[in-house]
Protein backbone atom coordinates (compact mmCIF):
# COMPACT_ATOMS: atom_id res chain seq x y z
CA UNK A 1 0.00 0.00 0.00
CA UNK A 2 1.17 3.61 -0.99
CA UNK A 3 2.69 5.32 2.01
CA UNK A 4 1.21 9.11 2.01
CA UNK A 5 3.26 11.45 2.94
CA UNK A 6 3.07 15.34 4.49
CA UNK A 7 6.22 17.37 4.04
CA UNK A 8 6.79 20.50 6.36
CA UNK A 9 8.70 23.32 4.98
CA UNK A 10 8.94 27.22 6.29
CA UNK A 11 10.99 28.54 3.47
CA UNK A 12 11.89 27.94 -0.48
CA UNK A 13 11.52 24.28 0.15
CA UNK A 14 14.43 22.58 -1.51
CA UNK A 15 14.93 19.62 0.45
CA UNK A 16 10.78 19.04 -0.14
CA UNK A 17 11.10 19.83 -4.13
CA UNK A 18 14.00 16.77 -3.84
CA UNK A 19 11.25 14.97 -1.74
CA UNK A 20 8.51 15.42 -4.43
CA UNK A 21 10.85 14.67 -7.14
CA UNK A 22 11.91 11.40 -6.35
CA UNK A 23 8.42 10.19 -5.67
CA UNK A 24 7.54 8.82 -8.61
CA UNK A 25 7.54 4.98 -10.65
CA UNK A 26 7.60 2.47 -8.27
CA UNK A 27 8.75 4.32 -4.96
CA UNK A 28 6.68 3.35 -2.07
CA UNK A 29 4.95 7.07 -0.91
CA UNK A 30 3.51 9.55 -2.67
CA UNK A 31 3.10 13.36 -1.28
CA UNK A 32 -0.41 14.31 -0.13
CA UNK A 33 0.42 18.10 1.52
CA UNK A 34 2.54 20.40 2.38
CA UNK A 35 2.63 22.22 5.35
CA UNK A 36 3.82 25.79 6.08
CA UNK A 37 3.68 28.15 8.97
CA UNK A 38 4.61 30.59 6.37
CA UNK A 39 1.84 31.28 4.09
CA UNK A 40 5.23 33.79 1.71
CA UNK A 41 7.07 30.25 1.52
CA UNK A 42 8.24 29.68 -1.71
CA UNK A 43 7.59 25.83 -0.85
CA UNK A 44 3.67 26.75 -0.30
CA UNK A 45 3.75 28.24 -4.18
CA UNK A 46 6.04 25.52 -5.53
CA UNK A 47 3.42 22.80 -4.25
CA UNK A 48 0.35 24.06 -5.35
CA UNK A 49 1.76 24.79 -8.85
CA UNK A 50 2.74 20.75 -8.65
CA UNK A 51 -1.14 20.02 -7.66
CA UNK A 52 -0.13 19.21 -4.51
CA UNK A 53 -2.55 19.73 -1.61
CA UNK A 54 -1.17 23.03 0.52
CA UNK A 55 -1.94 23.87 4.64
CA UNK A 56 -1.21 27.21 6.36
CA UNK A 57 -0.66 26.96 9.98
CA UNK A 58 0.89 30.70 10.85
CA UNK A 59 2.22 30.25 14.70
CA UNK A 60 2.29 33.55 15.62
CA UNK A 61 -1.60 34.38 16.39
CA UNK A 62 -0.58 31.73 19.11
CA UNK A 63 1.84 33.58 20.38
CA UNK A 64 3.65 31.34 22.98
CA UNK A 65 0.60 28.71 23.49
CA UNK A 66 2.28 25.53 21.56
CA UNK A 67 -0.20 23.53 22.14
CA UNK A 68 -3.03 26.01 20.58
CA UNK A 69 -0.61 25.83 17.51
CA UNK A 70 0.28 22.13 17.48
CA UNK A 71 -3.57 21.65 17.80
CA UNK A 72 -4.14 23.84 14.25
CA UNK A 73 -1.61 21.79 12.65
CA UNK A 74 -3.13 18.49 13.87
CA UNK A 75 -6.12 19.45 13.03
CA UNK A 76 -4.66 20.37 9.15
CA UNK A 77 -3.04 17.22 9.05
CA UNK A 78 -6.23 15.18 9.96
CA UNK A 79 -7.71 16.68 6.38
CA UNK A 80 -5.09 14.37 5.20
CA UNK A 81 -4.46 11.09 6.47
CA UNK A 82 -0.42 11.19 6.22
CA UNK A 83 1.09 8.33 7.07
CA UNK A 84 5.03 9.71 7.30
CA UNK A 85 5.82 13.63 7.80
CA UNK A 86 8.98 14.78 6.58
CA UNK A 87 10.47 17.95 8.32
CA UNK A 88 12.23 19.76 5.10
CA UNK A 89 13.22 23.15 6.78
CA UNK A 90 10.37 23.65 9.30
CA UNK A 91 11.54 26.33 11.11
CA UNK A 92 9.28 25.52 14.56
CA UNK A 93 10.60 23.47 17.32
CA UNK A 94 7.79 20.51 17.77
CA UNK A 95 6.76 19.15 21.78
CA UNK A 96 6.39 16.16 22.73
CA UNK A 97 2.97 16.38 22.41
CA UNK A 98 2.59 16.57 19.05
CA UNK A 99 5.92 14.50 18.13
CA UNK A 100 5.13 11.53 20.40
CA UNK A 101 2.09 10.35 18.29
CA UNK A 102 4.36 10.13 15.16
CA UNK A 103 7.37 8.33 16.92
CA UNK A 104 9.03 5.98 13.85
CA UNK A 105 7.24 8.05 11.47
CA UNK A 106 8.26 11.47 11.00
CA UNK A 107 11.72 11.87 9.84
CA UNK A 108 13.97 15.42 9.22
CA UNK A 109 17.03 16.39 8.09
CA UNK A 110 19.20 18.21 9.65
CA UNK A 111 22.94 20.49 8.53
CA UNK A 112 25.22 18.50 10.35
CA UNK A 113 26.60 15.20 11.47
CA UNK A 114 24.90 14.70 14.41
CA UNK A 115 24.78 13.79 17.50
CA UNK A 116 27.42 17.30 16.63
CA UNK A 117 25.47 20.62 15.91
CA UNK A 118 22.57 20.23 16.92
CA UNK A 119 20.68 23.15 16.68
CA UNK A 120 21.52 26.12 14.49
CA UNK A 121 24.55 27.88 12.97
CA UNK A 122 25.89 24.57 12.21
CA UNK A 123 28.40 25.56 9.45
CA UNK A 124 29.75 27.76 10.90
CA UNK A 125 30.19 26.26 14.25
CA UNK A 126 31.87 23.54 11.97
CA UNK A 127 34.58 25.84 10.71
CA UNK A 128 35.24 27.21 14.01
CA UNK A 129 35.77 24.19 15.48
CA UNK A 130 38.84 23.12 13.26
CA UNK A 131 36.92 20.18 11.63
CA UNK A 132 38.21 18.38 8.34
CA UNK A 133 34.45 16.84 7.39
CA UNK A 134 30.86 18.39 8.00
CA UNK A 135 27.28 16.98 6.13
CA UNK A 136 24.09 16.22 7.26
CA UNK A 137 22.11 13.33 8.48
CA UNK A 138 18.61 12.47 8.41
CA UNK A 139 17.38 11.06 11.43
CA UNK A 140 13.76 10.09 13.30
CA UNK A 141 12.21 12.30 15.15
CA UNK A 142 12.04 12.20 19.08
CA UNK A 143 10.59 14.79 21.56
CA UNK A 144 14.83 16.20 22.26
CA UNK A 145 15.44 18.45 19.27
CA UNK A 146 17.78 17.17 16.50
CA UNK A 147 17.84 13.57 18.29
CA UNK A 148 16.34 10.08 17.43
CA UNK A 149 17.97 7.58 15.39
CA UNK A 150 20.18 7.94 12.87
CA UNK A 151 18.63 6.75 9.09
CA UNK A 152 21.34 8.43 6.57
CA UNK A 153 24.56 10.60 7.21
CA UNK A 154 26.65 12.76 3.76
CA UNK A 155 29.82 13.91 4.57
CA UNK A 156 31.43 16.34 2.92
CA UNK A 157 34.96 17.60 3.45
CA UNK A 158 35.87 21.45 4.67
CA UNK A 159 38.41 22.86 2.72
CA UNK A 160 40.57 25.61 4.06
CA UNK A 161 38.67 28.54 2.27
CA UNK A 162 35.42 27.38 3.50
CA UNK A 163 32.83 30.05 4.69
CA UNK A 164 29.78 29.19 6.57
CA UNK A 165 27.89 29.99 3.01
CA UNK A 166 30.39 27.81 0.70
CA UNK A 167 30.11 24.67 2.79
CA UNK A 168 26.40 25.22 3.49
CA UNK A 169 25.91 25.25 -0.62
CA UNK A 170 27.90 22.35 -0.35
CA UNK A 171 26.04 20.42 2.17
CA UNK A 172 22.56 21.17 0.88
CA UNK A 173 23.71 19.31 -2.21
CA UNK A 174 24.12 16.70 -0.45
CA UNK A 175 20.64 16.86 1.31
CA UNK A 176 19.06 16.51 -2.49
CA UNK A 177 20.25 12.94 -2.34
CA UNK A 178 20.15 11.72 1.09
CA UNK A 179 16.59 12.99 2.10
CA UNK A 180 15.08 11.20 -1.06
CA UNK A 181 17.54 7.94 -1.05
CA UNK A 182 16.47 7.77 3.18
CA UNK A 183 12.57 8.27 2.73
CA UNK A 184 12.56 5.81 -0.70
CA UNK A 185 14.04 3.09 1.67
CA UNK A 186 12.05 4.00 4.67
CA UNK A 187 8.63 3.78 2.74
CA UNK A 188 9.39 0.40 1.58
CA UNK A 189 10.71 -0.29 5.68
CA UNK A 190 14.07 -0.27 5.07
CA UNK A 191 15.19 1.87 8.25
CA UNK A 192 19.01 0.37 8.48
CA UNK A 193 21.14 3.40 7.83
CA UNK A 194 22.24 4.59 4.92
CA UNK A 195 25.87 6.38 4.67
CA UNK A 196 26.65 8.45 1.30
Amino acid sequence: MTKRVAIFVSGGGSNMRALVADMVGDHAARPVVVVSNNAGAGGIAWAEAQGIATEVVDHRPYGEDRAAFEAALDAALARHAPDIICLAGFMRVLTAGFVSPWAGRMLNIHPSLLPQYRGLHTHRRAIEAGDATHGCTVHLVTPELDDGPVLGQATVPILPEDTADTLSARVLEQEHRLYPAVLRRFAAGNTQRLDL
